[in-house]
């Protein structure tokens, strides 16, 4: 059985394959211990360190692009977890992702806000002086 997910961070997409296989997980067809830097490869893994066990089972095959590292870090983690709960219909394992972090099956919608005429930001004016 074949599977197919996404997640979204910010401008950074990510698309899964959750497949039965032998625990190998790949980002954009590389092995994720080859993923820089470490604290991007953790946040990706975080699935698998809620539930133990999981990972043996299947193969994970993920596309991540747009943004930044963490944007893209961020993305890929809710891709798999939305694909192992479908992957394995497991009620349990989605009320532990739940309980866990929300963002882990429920894409983080926020996006930052673009810049206006009139000022250096997105909300900031640029100071008037009368004297």
């Amino acid at each position: 059985m074949v599977t197919n997910t996404s997640g979204k961070k910010k401008t950074a997409i990510a698309r899964a394959t959750v497949s039965d296989g032998e625990g190998r997980v790949r980002v954009n067809a590389r092995p994720v211990e080859l993923v820089e830097p470490e604290t991007a490869r953790l946040k990706m893994l975080e699935p698998f360190r809620v539930v133990e066990g999981y990972r043996d089972d299947v193969d994970i095959d993920v596309t991540v692009e747009g943004g930044g590292f963490a944007g893209q870090a961020d993305a890929v983690r809710t891709a798999i977890a939305r694909g192992l709960v479908q992957h394995t219909s497991d009620a349990e394992l989605r009320d532990a992702y739940m309980e866990f972090d929300r963002s882990l099956l429920v894409n983080d919608v926020r996006q930052s806000e673009s810049k206006k005429w009139g000022g250096p930001g997105a909300r900031a004016r640029y100071q008037k002086s009368y004297r």
